[in-house]
């Protein structure tokens, strides 16, 4: 399929961050992201995105990468707040934490995540966990561009 995925990475912890980087380049990613640090930053980016779309123009497909532990509103709570509003809730989310617990992971699942997978702890891993995100979110299966409801 290959089409034109935008990832949204929110991701508060700058050394994570810096990591989630260099495995996207290692593992030859050429779409476009973004990182956001909480989860008040991915929606003020996702509804600025929205409103900066020129009329009769779509966006392009969006994929959330979403930490649950952030300040300020964590991923939890954005995760709820994106699954319930009629304009974010077809973008995919995949959250992406150091997590494994059962409670974080069903919660995830009840609130509309669409994956959940917990940060390998080898760099080598965390590249391995990207290249399968890429493939399957790239070039696997279709979205639809943000705002369709």
């Amino acid at each position: 399929m290959n089409q034109l995925v935008r990832f949204v990475i929110a991701e508060d912890d700058e050394d994570d961050r810096f990591l989630i980087r260099e495995a996207l380049e290692e593992s030859a990613l050429r779409n476009p992201y973004t990182f956001v640090q909480d989860g008040v930053e991915l929606l003020d980016f996702l509804t600025d995105e929205l409103k900066s779309c020129p009329r009769g123009k779509e966006l392009s497909p969006m994929v959330i990468l979403l930490d649950l532990n952030m300040p300020r509103m964590d991923g939890r709570e954005a995760l709820l707040k994106l699954k319930t509003d009629p304009i974010f809730r077809l973008i995919p989310v995949v959250v992406l934490t150091t997590s494994k617990s059962d409670e974080d992971i069903v919660y995830s699942y009840q609130a509309g995540v669409n994956s959940f997978v917990t940060k390998p702890v080898s760099f080598e891993g965390l590249v391995s966990v990207v290249a399968e995100l890429k493939k399957y979110w790239v070039e696997v299966v279709a979205l639809p561009s943000p705002g369709h409801n």
